[in-house]
């Protein structure tokens, strides 16, 4: 699964990477630990030009009731021992509570990197898994709009989609992945005249040569729990690089620096150093 996940990146650098358009009150906080409930950037098939703001944690409209799901399976019941060969039927497509939403609400989840465990220890022993290239990732999400039943406040919430897991994942020990799109393939995920086959064509784990990670410390584990230290590595990547320096890759102001630092500034994007 995929229940933890960063966004650090500053505005300027989001829209500059995925072209779009981020308004002034969605500005939102870096956060190095997104979790169940957290209001966070997403890129919709509705508004494909700019960032919203959706509580992670998906609610289908016809809920009576509000819960936080946090990821939807791509193969749906089919491949219960998450057999990474697995290349069948996309089982999503029949499941009631994403059936609706993976055909007509898809959204892009802006991430710049995710926090996975071993199957067996989850996040008591996790690891931060960055992308190689420095830009933030583009996860595939489905969303939906659910409204409270006595007090009709109006919830926005989505679900990252999960695939087998890639070589990274499994050199960590966990069984599954966020699906990572692929830049050219994130209009098409956004995308609502896209035929179904193509949609479903993008829900397989991403080359290994687009990952990398490392172990950090357990303190992660708390959903509460801020600040750039969580993501300071504690161990060696899972795959050696001539140059390690992940700093490069995401950018994450201190937590408490805030909305003001968090803006486009003249002159292009910036990214500050992650470990600081």
């Amino acid at each position: 699964m995929c229940g933890r996940y960063t966004t650090v990146s500053t505005v300027s650098v989001v829209e500059q990477r995925f072209r779009v358009q981020v308004p002034a009150e969605r500005v939102w906080e870096p956060n190095a630990n997104v979790s169940a409930g957290t209001a966070a950037p997403v890129i919709a098939d509705e508004a494909p030009g700019e960032v919203q703001l959706m509580q992670f944690g998906f609610t289908p409209r016809w809920a009576k009731k509000q819960f936080y799901t946090l990821n939807a399976r791509s193969e749906g019941d089919s491949n219960p021992d998450d057999d990474p060969r697995y290349a069948g039927a996309m089982g999503i497509l029949r499941k009631p509570m994403f059936r609706q939403s993976i055909r007509d609400r898809r959204c892009l989840v802006v991430a710049d990197g995710f926090i996975e465990g071993p199957k067996d220890v989850k996040l008591s022993r996790p690891f931060l898994v960055y992308p190689r290239d420095g830009r933030p990732l583009a996860l595939a999400g489905i969303w939906d709009e659910w409204a409270h039943p006595e007090t009709g406040e109006v919830v926005r919430s989505f679900a990252i989609l999960t695939t087998v897991a890639n070589p990274t994942l499994q050199a960590i020990g966990h069984h599954r992945s966020p699906v990572v799109l692929d830049s050219d393939d994130e209009r098409t995920w956004i995308d609502p005249t896209a035929p179904i086959a193509e949609v479903t064509a993008l829900m397989r784990p991403c080359p290994v040569a687009r990952l990398n990670a490392h172990p950090i410390a357990p303190t992660i584990r708390d959903p509460r729990a801020q600040g750039s230290e969580l993501l300071r590595p504690t161990g060696e990547l899972i795959h050696p690089e001539h140059r390690f320096i992940p700093h490069e890759h995401l950018a994450l102001f201190g937590m408490g620096e805030g909305r003001a630092r968090n803006r486009p500034r003249p002159g292009g994007p910036e990214q500050l150093p992650l470990f600081s």
